[in-house]
């Protein structure tokens, strides 16, 4: 049996877990060892890592071949259609969605609408579902990027997690900071369901600039997250006096109330630039939600996308 593209990098034993389901890890083991299976001819371990085009001789399985077949989410024609509707760019590598705000990434307490249980609709012509490869809170909206393979999943989740990928957020906040632009340092620590600054919290660090303001009420402010902790563009910008319209967690003692605001959460995921990753110039970007421009316009804010 030959290893599939998208099988590309995939370990022998999980390569087995995906077409053998009813394998077992103890029976898979003493077939590698008695030397009933191979990869090219070779005697192989559980941890081989797979190359695309390479063969797996394989003894007869058929029954643990065809127990449980992985069960499938479903999802109606009409929740496909909408996610599909929010794909903001696809190549044979990765999708990105322009994510509404009010839709959680992954499920949770009291959560059974989500993004990861809706990713059968996102596969097009792939022959599996997109991977999520990073998150964002479910009451901030923007770009969120699928990887749609293996190879691509590994990279995505490496590049997030040394902080290759430069992400620009934009926020629209109550008051405006001492310093159009700036680098905001305060180590965060989570307390419970918040976050709070502490110097016993881990390091945290937060560029940003004054994108436009309205006297010293409201401005709008683009961040760039050197780091990646919880809720830490919120928490930032709550500590230099600039809590984000619509945070019912991090908005000093009362949340801002006005016509001029939706109930919703003013942080949006603007950009990702993906230069590093595709070796030449690739920035993706998702346009604001209707509301946040709304806003910005009813607070006298000019912003051009």
């Amino acid at each position: 049996m030959k290893v599939k593209p998208e099988d590309d990098g995939m370990r022998l034993n999980r390569w087995f877990l995906k077409y053998y389901p009813g394998l077992s890890l103890g029976r898979l083991n003493k077939l590698l060892r008695t030397k009933q299976i191979k990869v090219e001819g070779q005697r192989a371990e559980a941890s081989l890592k797979l190359e695309a085009g390479q063969e797996v001789r394989v003894p007869p399985l058929d029954k643990e071949k065809e127990s449980a077949a992985p069960k499938k989410d479903f999802v109606s024609a009409k929740d496909a259609a909408w996610l599909q509707s929010l794909v903001v760019f696809k190549d044979k590598n990765i999708v990105a969605l322009n994510k509404p705000s009010g839709l959680a990434v992954q499920g949770g307490t009291n959560t059974t609408r989500h993004v990861d249980g809706m990713l059968e609709a996102l596969k097009f012509e792939a022959a599996e579902k997109p991977k999520l490869v990073h998150r964002i809170d479910k009451d901030t909206s923007g770009l969120l990027l699928l990887a749609r393979n293996r190879k691509y999943a590994e990279l995505l989740t490496k590049a997030f997690r040394e902080h290759q990928l430069q992400k620009t957020y934009l926020a629209l906040c109550y008051g405006v900071p001492a310093q159009n632009e700036g680098e905001i340092k305060a180590k965060l620590l989570k307390v419970g369901e918040k976050v709070q600054v502490s110097p016993e919290g881990k390091e945290a660090v937060t560029v940003y600039r004054v994108v436009d303001k309205v006297g010293d009420k409201f401005c709008l402010i683009e961040a760039s997250p050197l780091s990646g902790r919880t809720h830490q563009i919120r928490v930032h910008l709550e500590y230099i006096g600039c809590p984000i319209v619509g945070d019912d967690k991090y908005f000093g003692s009362q949340r801002l109330k006005s016509n001029a605001f939706a109930d919703k959460l003013y942080l949006h995921a603007y950009k990702i630039n993906l230069s590093a990753l595709y070796n030449k110039k690739t920035e993706l970007k998702a346009a604001l939600p209707d509301y946040f421009r709304e806003s910005l316009a009813a607070v006298g804010i000019d912003f051009k996308e």
